[in-house]
Parts: C-alpha cells; structure tokens; sequence
C-alpha cells in the first residue's frame, strides 16, 4: 500500500493557501488514531498539473473567487469521476459569501446544475471511523455567531457512482483545525477527529 499523503490543491483564481497548520494536525490524528502509513509532509498541487491524479485525497479552501480555467476544470472533472475525492472548505464559513457562490458556480458548470446537493446525516462518512450521529460537528465559529449566525447542520457533496467525490463545507473546518497539534491537550474534545472520518472515507469507500 502506498502511503497516504495530503494534498492541498493550488488553482490560480482566489486564495488557496489558508489554515496552513491544518494539514500537520490532520495528519498528526491520523498517527495518533489509525494505522495509515502516510508522509508526514503536505503536498501542494496545481489544479492544472497531471499530479493531481496521483493523490488520493485532495484539500481546496479559500475566502475568495474560485475560477477555474479550462485546463484546471478539466482535471478537477476527470479527477472526480475517475475515483479522486476533493474536501473543499469555506473560509468565510457563510451561504452567501464570494468563495461560496463561485465554488457552487463553479461546481454547477464542472458536473451539473443540480450535482451538488445536501447529504443525509446518517451517510457513512460521518462514522467512518468515529461516530457523528448528529451529522456534521459544529465549529467554534458558528456556535460563536460568526459569519451568517447559521449552524449549518449538513454537508453537501458531488456524488459519482454513490460515492462522495468532492464533499463541501460552509463550516471552516480548516480554521478550525488550524492550529499546532501540541496544542490538543488543552482541548477537552479533539476538535479534528471528523477529519480523520472524512479521510478514511476517502480512503476506503
């Protein structure tokens, strides 16, 4: 088995690069918690570059327009539905802000007016590994009244052939969970054990 590795993927509109200690927490759980063999060092990718489809899972967040080129489309498509599994993650943690709208967009002319859609809270990825059986965890943001003052209680997904290839988030997540590993311990509940279910779903459904 190859080793797993986290991929963040680099597009040319917006800003890709937020929550930059996330991936080292992630991939810090996946130690703590599962058997995975992985590297330990985030890879970044351009959207438009063949080494996308090398990766098994791929991370895409931002605050800002999401774009994508005819090139970059391409591979996000043919990478989806040939297996790949994309998380993408909203910085702005809200329903009606500049990432939220172009992604949607964006997913809209990539697979379909209507492919992306609110997933059940009983799918398998929320006990894939740990039980959620509420559905998605809330973060600190929505409980604190950031952003739309929503708690967004689904998720929604692209789903190719009844799996999730692209899962998406209005939670922020990724600022959620970006922060140093060691850090944990003050916490009374490990805040990331839902991405370690998002990652082995991708890894094993």
């Amino acid at each position: 088995m190859n080793n797993f590795f986290f991929t963040r993927i680099k597009y040319n509109s917006g800003n890709w690069d937020t929550d930059q200690r996330m991936p080292s927490n992630l991939i810090h759980s996946l130690i703590e918690y599962t058997t995975i063999p992985l590297d330990q060092q985030e890879k970044i990718v351009e959207l438009s570059s063949s080494e996308i489809f090398k990766s098994p899972f791929c991370y895409l967040s931002g605050h800002k327009l999401v774009e994508f080129s005819t090139e970059e489309r391409k591979n996000f498509k043919t990478y989806v539905e040939n297996g790949g599994f994309v998380f993408a993650d909203d910085c702005n943690h809200d329903i009606d802000g500049l990432f939220a709208k172009s992604f949607e967009a964006e997913m809209a002319r990539t697979f379909g007016a209507n492919a992306l859609q609110k997933i059940p809270n009983n799918h398998p990825i929320y006990t894939a590994f740990f039980e959620f059986e509420e559905g998605p965890p809330a973060t600190s943001f929505e409980l604190n009244g950031w952003g739309d003052d929503l708690i967004h209680d689904y998720l929604k997904a692209v789903v190719i052939n009844g799996r999730i290839g692209v899962l998406y988030s209005n939670k922020d997540y990724g600022c959620e969970w970006d922060y140093d590993f060691r850090n944990k311990r003050f916490l009374k509940e490990d805040n990331t054990k839902f991405g370690v279910n998002i990652i082995v779903y991708a890894l094993t459904y």
